[in-house]
């Protein structure tokens, strides 16, 4: 990945983070620039550190047709596992003298009326050149698809940051829209600034998986057939049944 620089970057500092977190699980660990963001939502910090974890791809394999208990399952582990890393991230970076602020992988939405947040894990990780933001609103990234949990540390490190991603690659593809039971996705593409409203339903996204979640036994709303159905979680899903390798 082609790193961009600024004044004062330390270059070393962001392959310092992806040596100690990937032996610890993560699978994608990136640097971003967020000073075009709104200053209040990043805390005032100019950076950001996104790193992602996969499901694992039988588990998601199972869910072409609805959530299932191991993918709930699966969801947890991964929250848990985001969680420790980006604490892990964050006490590396203070120990150096540096400010990091955590944002927790999980988030405990009560309120239908109120399913967004200031700052997006997802948002952070198209500014680190992770993925892009695909017509079902979750980030697509090019090994795992959408097929990854996220999670967020912002900074004041002199990170390297990757070339943030500025458009969407779902093309014509329309996977995700027709698979879909709620009609969520629009079809329209994401583009950097664009309001989730005006290319997703998160309200029906919301209501299809809490009745989902409801008839599966799970007790809390979840879905993910968007997940499986997006073909670059199809790609990670065949060439991991061609690996022998354990997948976490």
């Amino acid at each position: 990945m082609r790193l961009d620089s600024w004044s004062g970057m330390d270059p070393g500092l962001l392959d310092k983070l992806r040596r100690q977190l990937t032996p610890r699980g993560a699978d994608i660990v990136g640097g971003g620039d967020l000073r075009g963001l709104p200053s209040d939502s990043r805390h005032d910090l100019p950076r950001g550190v996104a790193i992602a974890v996969r499901l694992r791809p039988d588990i998601v394999a199972g869910i072409e047709n609805g959530p299932t208990k191991e993918y709930s399952f699966e969801d947890t582990r991964c929250n848990r596992l985001l969680n420790d890393l980006s604490n892990s991230c964050a006490r590396l970076l203070t120990h150096r003298g540096y400010r990091a602020v955590v944002f927790p992988a999980t988030r405990s939405v009560t309120d239908d009326s109120h399913l967004s947040t200031p700052l997006p894990h997802k948002t952070v990780a198209t500014r680190a050149g992770v993925g892009w933001i695909g017509k079902c609103a979750l980030l697509v990234t090019d090994p795992f698809g959408s097929a990854v949990r996220l999670t967020t540390v912002l900074t004041d490190a002199p990170l390297a940051v990757g070339p943030a991603v500025d458009e969407s690659y779902c093309g014509d593809c329309d996977a995700c829209i027709t698979a879909c039971p709620a009609g969520a996705p629009l079809g329209f593409d994401w583009r950097p600034g664009i309001a989730r409203d005006d290319f997703f339903d998160a309200p029906a996204c919301r209501k299809a998986a809490r009745e989902l979640g409801g008839e599966a036994g799970i007790g809390h709303p979840i879905c993910g057939i968007c997940i499986a159905a997006c073909p670059y979680t199809q790609q990670y899903i065949a060439a991991a049944g061609e690996d022998p390798r354990p997948a976490c």
